[in-house]
């Protein structure tokens, strides 16, 4: 046991959390600044969809919300990197790539919240059962602060040559 997670649960949270860390580097530092950051990009995308591939071998009794997120995750992850490595952001592929690359990072942080709300004692306590109202307004900031993040992300970040692979 690793701080009270089996190992696999602790390299499963590790991954996460370099896919949140990273994913919040590509976000301010480079869509909202209109930089490109491949070496940053490649760990937040590799990361992310570690993290969600990961999570369907994490011990479970039956099919839970968490797997469907992890589901949905690796679909928006598959258009962003086609968008990125294969379409190289041409066209209408930029929009598609940062929408896709956005909503990936806010399932992750979505998750998180709700990983929070149910290992913290102080936030468990005020939510046990993942349906009460501050819960629910954790996650409807993050969700209206990503929504808002995505938009400035969308119209923000053209970079000026296509991107062809992380150096």
């Amino acid at each position: 046991m690793i701080l009270g997670m089996s190992p696999l649960t602790f390299i499963h949270t590790v991954i996460s959390l370099v896919g949140i860390a990273t994913g919040l580097v590509v976000l301010f530092a480079g869509y909202l600044a209109n930089r490109q950051l491949p070496s940053w990009t490649a760990w937040f995308l590799g990361s992310t969809v570690l993290t969600s591939a990961t999570g369907f071998i994490l011990p479970a009794a039956h099919f839970m919300p968490s797997h469907g997120v992890g589901i949905l995750s690796l679909l928006v992850l598959a258009v962003a990197l086609f968008a990125l490595y294969s379409r190289h952001l041409l066209g209408g592929w930029l929009r598609t790539y940062v929408i896709t690359a956005v909503i990936a990072l806010y399932l992750n942080v979505f998750v998180l919240v709700a990983q929070l709300f149910l290992k913290v004692p102080a936030l468990h306590a005020l939510a046990p059962t993942g349906t009460e109202s501050p819960f629910k307004a954790a996650q409807g900031i993050v969700l209206v602060a990503f929504i808002i993040l995505g938009a400035l992300a969308t119209s923000r970040f053209h970079p000026a040559t296509p991107v062809t692979s992380p150096s």
